[in-house]
């Protein structure tokens, strides 16, 4: 992962009680490979992670999902955690900000419980993808094709189940994210 993602600019979508693991190693990832990363939140100021149910570290955030413009960016990650996908599915403007990448053919990667959000912007229906065991009803409701699997990719959306997939779905995002518009 050296250059792959040079010039491309990506936004990570997230919130208080966001997973730490599952926000730091994809930015770190994509950052390697050449990208500028943002940090989309719902308030200006900072968001607090977690380390399962543990407060971990605080990130500042960069824009809001309400100043946000989708079209300023080549993917979007959503991360996990529980607190951090509910907060966001509940908020209009996040929820807007996620379907325009969708609308735009752009690609975005999704771990553990960050699939909230998408079944939120309606996006999940007739794709085959992953995510925390947990939501394989809500995922399956909303007209998914749910698998178990380490990381699942459907025309330019990546999703993965959890922390230990992570090394999978960083490798896969880096690829779909320079591949562009799906």
């Amino acid at each position: 992962m050296a250059n792959e993602l040079q010039g491309k600019r990506i936004a990570f979508l997230a919130a208080d009680g966001v997973e730490e693991v599952e926000y730091v190693q994809p930015r770190e990832a994509v950052e390697q490979a050449g990208a500028a990363v943002e940090l989309v939140s719902l308030k200006p100021g900072t968001i607090q992670s977690f380390n399962h149910l543990d407060q971990s570290k605080t990130y500042d955030v960069d824009v809001t999902a309400e100043q946000a413009d989708a079209g300023a960016y080549d993917a979007l990650v959503l991360p996990g955690g529980v607190a951090n996908p509910d907060f966001l599915r509940a908020d209009q403007e996040a929820v807007r900000f996620v379907r325009s990448f969708f609308d735009a053919g752009k690609p975005v990667g999704v771990i553990c419980h960050g699939p909230w959000t998408l079944i939120e912007a309606d996006v999940v229906r007739g794709r085959r993808m992953t995510s925390w065991p947990s939501l394989r009803t809500d995922l399956t409701n909303a007209g998914a094709n749910w698998v178990d699997e380490e990381c699942v990719t459907d025309n330019g959306l990546v999703s993965s189940r959890k922390p230990d997939d992570l090394p999978a779905f960083c490798a896969k995002i880096v690829e779909e994210f320079a591949e562009g518009r799906h």
